[in-house]
């Protein structure tokens, strides 16, 4: 079985602070795996109350440097390890997270970094197996230079999370053949820095034609405009299903193909 769970769907740093939208990250189950993508602010809290065991978690994901994307990477490590007890998991992540860079100092400590059973800084194109489930780091367009998406080759199927970006030819190939689609949308239009509008999402979602598309990754100007409005209009343009994640949604794909909407509460 595999399972989605959005733990928070805060985009913008004032979206954030005021935790408008948690900003706990994402977490994909797939039989006995757990991966927890991009933690950000307050992810135990939120693990906690949608019933995810975060000492069960197999790897942790980190497309970028950005603190609401890593903020609580390092206290992460410490439960998935009962701090440091069992030599396990596997952190996948930017080089920006790991390395210093000009402007930046590495995410993860070095105490941490010791807890773990392996680490792999993820570049552009890399591709990683864990089990039955193989990981390829995604080209984007992002401030961060090292910054890279996720394509998870699932057993039953393709997910694909694009991380935050701006639209680009080379994720557009990227992306071809996901079934489900996670797309980071902060703005309606007019997107400050590099990241995805809503006419980007329609031109991703109408190129690469997966089963779902999930909107997350809300700025403020988004929740003013309503998530879930722009997600009926990008079903209204693609025709594809797209839907606004909430905090605490749960997707279950195994629901592709079949009468019941992959979606738990939407039918």
């Amino acid at each position: 079985m595999t399972r989605v769970t959005f733990l928070g769907t805060a985009g913008s740093s004032g979206v954030v602070s005021k935790q408008i939208r948690a900003s706990g990250g994402i977490i994909i189950q797939v039989g006995e795996l757990q991966f927890h993508l991009d933690p950000g602010p307050g992810s135990l809290v939120r693990a906690r109350e949608t019933g995810i065991n975060v000492h069960h978690t197999s790897a942790i994901l980190v497309s970028h440097n950005h603190i609401n994307h890593c903020n609580d990477l390092n206290v992460l490590i410490d439960a998935m390890t009962h701090s440091g007890i069992e030599h396990r998991g596997i952190l996948l992540a930017s080089k920006s997270v790991l390395h210093s860079q000009d402007k930046s100092h590495p995410i993860v400590t070095r105490h941490h970094q010791n807890l773990v059973e392996k680490i792999i800084p993820m570049e552009k194109e890399h591709k990683v197996g864990i089990e039955s489930v193989e990981i390829h780091a995604l080209p984007v367009d992002h401030d961060d230079e090292t910054a890279i998406g996720f394509k998870f080759y699932c057993p039953r199927l393709v997910l694909s999370y694009t991380g935050d970006t701006a639209l680009c030819a080379e994720l557009l190939e990227g992306l071809i053949g996901t079934d489900l689609l996670v797309l980071n949308v902060p703005y309606v239009e007019n997107a400050v820095g590099k990241n995805l509008t809503v006419s980007d999402a329609i031109h991703i979602i109408n190129h690469v034609k997966p089963k779902l598309a999930v909107l997350t990754h809300f700025g403020m100007q988004m929740l003013k405009a309503d998530p879930i409005v722009q997600a009926r209009e990008i079903q209204r343009s693609t025709g594809i299903q797209t839907i606004a994640a909430r905090d605490g949604l749960v997707v279950s794909p195994e629901g592709f193909g079949t009468p019941k909407s992959p979606v738990k509460g939407y039918y």
